[in-house]
């Protein structure tokens, strides 16, 4: 290929790669929801896996780690309501409380509670169900648990995440009427 042919080639696909960037521009990345940051969310569904081989003060900073994470993304999704321009800026400060709260209701129920809820009734279950159906010694069952806990998370994120979305869009976004540009800022995709 002569040096001639492959400049044409490199400017004919800076050209296209221009193109594509004005037809779909590039979409800002949201470290809280679109970077490993996320996983912080999870730290509690973690600890709750761990319940039965560490100390409960493991299990209470895996709920203050998660819980700063939801505290963390809901000031910057606060923080991105105000740097957006409202056709009405007399607005703005009610957009950026509706931002907050409905950050702090999704993700306090879909990161946290539930998923924490639920990982903890699913290792006791198991604990239960393994104590009362073998003869496994205490630290096999208790191990199993835990790799039964960590085995489900992948599993219920979704299914919570989808459900606390049709909750709140029936419940508590009616009340406070959400815009179109609000929901593209509080919702993730999922």
């Amino acid at each position: 290929m002569s040096s001639q042919q492959s400049l044409s080639t490199r400017s004919d696909r800076c050209a296209q790669e221009n193109i594509q960037n004005v037809v779909s521009p590039q979409k800002e990345t949201d470290i809280f929801r679109d970077t490993l940051v996320r996983y912080l969310g999870y730290a509690n569904e973690v600890g709750e896996s761990f319940r039965s081989l560490v100390p409960v003060s493991v299990v209470r900073f895996s709920y203050l780690v998660a819980s700063g994470y939801v505290a963390a993304d809901s000031i910057d999704k606060g923080l991105k309501a105000s740097k957006t321009p409202w056709k009405d800026e007399s607005i703005k400060a009610k957009k950026v409380i509706h931002a907050v709260g409905d950050c702090v209701v999704w993700q306090g129920l879909a990161s946290v509670i539930i998923p924490g809820f639920t990982i903890n009734r699913i290792c006791a279950l198991s604990l239960y169900a393994l104590a009362r159906s073998t003869n496994l010694p205490l630290s096999v069952r208790k191990w199993t648990t835990t790799f039964i806990g960590l085995s489900a998370i992948p599993i219920i994120i979704k299914p919570i995440d989808r459900s606390v979305d049709y909750m709140m869009d029936n419940t508590v976004r009616k009340i406070y009427h959400i815009t179109d540009e609000e929901h593209k800022m509080v919702h993730h995709k999922r």
